[in-house]
């Protein structure tokens, strides 16, 4: 073992699977992290190298895992305020405000949600994605606001990401969208890929390269031009409320990328300089990854979102 790295052995308990999912219940490792470990030649079979995540390894083949150590984060803390909602030793959830960018990139590389956190958390955020202390399990988009759940240490991480990838997490959201959505409650189903025409966008696919995405929607309250509508995931996919109410002919007022707000709406929207997708995080429900105790939250919407409800109310 060298450079801090940790070694992961085991077997291999059933057949028949691929290897990145094998691995990963076997590992603890969230898949997208088996397969970058896979990638870089990290991982063997019976004592010799594997890097096949489509592989199909007979039950109890012994396998080994190399997990480097974590790489200095690049994010600096800095003293933004939160709004935490839920704390403990393990994890904390966050109400995230619109226009809050989560993670640091190109155009963000500070005044992020990743820099408060490194502060306020003094760096103690889980290191399991092969950065030290980022602490993300999951995103919500730069200018949706609500909640959003960190990991403080890899064991919350590890459990967390699996809930995510069994999609036993209950996330609902609030959303308003353009028009009338008939029937008024239904399931959007279809897989969601980046857009070969924009790569900044996600696009429903049936090419094969796209991601299964279930998105149930209930219409809470209509107005003349647009409806309160409720989307409980059933997956978690980039962009998927949006991508999938306006699959549907419904988009989300205000959303820049996906469908154009109706034009007797656009005036409320300028009045009150609403320039972002009406999107709202309202709940989040999880199992504890270390006492096993079921956390459930909730979160209203933001005044700049509950206003412009006002205003269509008023509107009818």
């Amino acid at each position: 073992m060298s450079g801090g790295e940790s070694i992961i052995e085991g077997v291999i308990a059933s057949g028949g699977q691929r290897l990145d999912k094998a691995l990963a219940e076997a590992s603890g490792l969230s898949r997208e992290r088996v397969k970058a470990l896979l990638g870089e030649g990290r991982v063997s079979l019976s004592g010799k190298p594997a890097s096949q995540p489509s592989l199909k390894p007979a039950e109890g083949t012994p396998f080994r895992i190399a997990v480097p150590a974590a790489a200095p984060a690049e994010a600096e803390p800095q003293d933004i305020p939160l709004d935490i909602v839920y704390e403990d030793k393990h994890l904390l959830v966050v109400d995230k405000p619109a226009g809050l960018v989560v993670h640091p990139a190109a155009g963000n590389l500070d005044g992020t949600l990743v820099n408060a956190l490194l502060h306020h958390c003094k760096g103690q955020l889980s290191g399991i994605g092969g950065v030290a202390r980022p602490g993300i399990v999951h995103r919500i988009d730069k200018d949706t606001s609500g909640l959003l759940v960190v990991a403080k240490t890899d064991a919350a991480h590890e459990g967390l990401a699996r809930q995510f990838a069994d999609h036993s997490i209950d996330r609902a959201y609030l959303a308003i969208v353009a028009g009338r959505p008939i029937p008024p409650a239904g399931t959007v189903t279809g897989a969601i890929a980046r857009s070969n025409a924009n790569r900044k966008k996600m696009a429903l696919v049936e090419d094969g390269r796209g991601k299964h995405a279930v998105t149930h929607y209930k219409v809470l309250e209509q107005f003349d031009d647009a409806a309160l509508v409720e989307c409980r995931l059933e997956t978690g996919r980039t962009h998927q409320v949006r991508v999938h109410m306006a699959s549907i002919g419904h988009p989300l007022i205000g959303d820049p990328a996906y469908g154009r707000t109706p034009p007797r709406i656009r005036p409320i929207l300028a009045a009150h300089n609403f320039r972002r997708q009406a999107l709202h995080a309202t709940e989040l429900g999880f199992i504890h990854p270390v006492s096993g105790e079921r956390i459930r939250l909730s979160s209203k919407p933001p005044a700049d979102f509950r206003t412009i409800l006002v205003e269509f109310s008023g509107n009818r």
